[in-house]
């Protein structure tokens, strides 16, 4: 048992060392090629269309691309030859008519309506994104630090921010689009995060108010084994929920079900590795949940 112990400190050390360092990186590709972002944020234009339905989304891509000279976003509408195209406003000139350069491909074309989304309108929609983030950050500070003292509540506010830049530099590196769904996603991860922090950091609580004398590393390990298998199901019956949306979800939630995906594994990683490591480092022990006596003297 003690040979166990000790190689799941080693253990939880070790991978806490690289999320350092993946979290390290992940704020290096995002501090040096920045987020890829979608029309929701810079504008442009949205198209939906009725061509033949034996139209392809790659036909659509290969002929779009060349005549708009621009990457154009293709998503199905949910109903044979109903496609919605997404690509921003040229910068200089007008675009050419998406009905005059489909005509290569479909002798029936029906453009059904089209809509502009604005700069501004895109602003608008960034800020607002940003204070939702911002203020669903502050609300789970808040609740941690009501609910744990500030030892224990670190580790879990540093795995949230952990998971949340890893999805972020994921993004960065690979240049996907970063839109509203993917930031409703950041926002799930989140709160979903924080749940597997909370049932690790409740029970390193009881714990360590249960029996005083035991170390803290000893105390983190046993939380660990008490809670693992609660973690895996639910982190495993999420992730084939979140795989079946990606595979059945097309390009419309693709970005939304990797995002969820990556965060509900980063976010399981992180509880267990840096949410009890650094609750190690700052020192926490039992007498910080002792009761306190209060004297009647002056």
């Amino acid at each position: 048992m003690l040979i166990t112990m000790k190689n799941a400190t080693k253990w939880r050390h070790c991978t806490s060392v690289i999320s350092i360092v993946v979290l390290l990186v992940s704020l290096f590709t995002i501090a040096t090629k920045g987020l890829n972002w979608g029309l929701d944020f810079t504008g442009g234009i949205v198209t939906e269309v009725q061509l033949d339905s034996s139209v392809t989304s790659q036909q659509l891509d290969t002929v779009l691309d060349k005549a708009l000279m621009q990457d154009v976003s293709v998503i199905t509408a949910g109903e044979p030859g109903r496609w919605v195209l997404r690509y921003a406003i040229p910068e200089h000139g007008e675009a050419p008519q998406v009905d005059e350069v489909l005509q290569s491909l479909s002798s029936d074309i029906q453009v059904l309506n089209t809509s502009i989304v604005g700069p501004q309108v895109g602003q608008e929609l960034a800020e607002q994104g940003g204070l939702a983030l911002l203020i669903a950050v502050l609300c789970i500070l808040g609740y941690l630090s009501y609910r744990f003292e500030w030892r224990l509540a670190s580790g879990s506010v540093f795995a949230l921010a952990h998971d949340v830049i890893f999805v972020l530099g994921f993004f960065a590196a690979t240049q996907m689009e970063f839109n509203l769904t993917v930031l409703a996603a950041v926002l799930a991860i989140l709160g979903y995060s924080l749940n597997d922090s909370i049932i690790i950091a409740d029970r390193i609580r009881e714990i360590l108010i249960s029996s005083p004398d035991k170390p803290i590393e000893q105390v983190n390990n046993e939380a660990i084994a008490a809670t693992i298998s609660r973690t895996l199901v639910t982190s495993g019956t999420t992730l084939m929920t979140v795989g079946a949306l990606w595979w059945l979800g097309g390009g419309a939630l693709a970005g939304f079900a990797i995002a969820l995906f990556i965060g509900i594994l980063t976010g399981t990683w992180s509880s267990i590795s840096v949410g009890t490591a650094l609750p190690e480092l700052f020192g926490l022990k039992s007498k910080h949940y002792m009761p306190v006596l209060v004297t009647d003297e002056p």
